[in-house]
């Protein structure tokens, strides 16, 4: 099994990209995990919000296998404290054999299509943050949830 992450956008703010390395990194040690970034679309001016999405939508159905689970990373998904997060995690990787893609949208949210496709969504926080940042606090997540999963020292309650 792997996990994916796919976002929309690149990571360009400098100090978000070295946070979202150094937990990339990190996840490497629990899983194969892999950083999907595809490029902001160009020349979008002339387009709606609904365009937008629907052309960001097309660029990350085309990421997804037919077998993969596909949860959006969605301001009315699921919440978890980070406890839960593991166990929800750990029943995913032992019972099943699809493929984990993890996906942060753009600007808009995700088209009709996108949301469809996905098996479930997943919410962060009830705050807002950037599209940037979500990415780095993900990673900084599934890291801590593995890190649970193995009983070793970086989470306290």
């Amino acid at each position: 099994m792997k996990v994916s992450l796919v976002t929309v956008g690149k990571t360009d703010v400098k100090w978000v990209r070295e946070g979202l390395d150094l937990y990339v990194s990190r996840l490497s040690h629990y899983i194969p995990f892999t950083l999907d970034e595809i490029p902001e679309l160009r020349n979008v001016s002339s387009l709606s919000q609904e365009q937008i999405k629907e052309k960001e939508g097309e660029l990350i159905l085309k990421r997804i296998k037919d077998g993969d689970e596909l949860i959006l990373l969605d301001e009315h998904g699921k919440e978890f404290r980070s406890v839960e997060w593991a166990a929800f995690l750990e029943s995913k990787l032992t019972r099943g054999s699809r493929d984990l893609v993890f996906v942060i949208g753009g600007a808009y949210g995700f088209s009709r299509k996108v949301y469809d496709r996905a098996d479930s969504r997943l919410s962060l926080s009830k705050m807002t943050f950037s599209h940037q940042m979500v990415r780095t606090i993900f990673a900084e997540q599934l890291y801590r949830a593995f890190t649970i999963i193995r009983g070793e020292p970086y989470h306290h309650e």
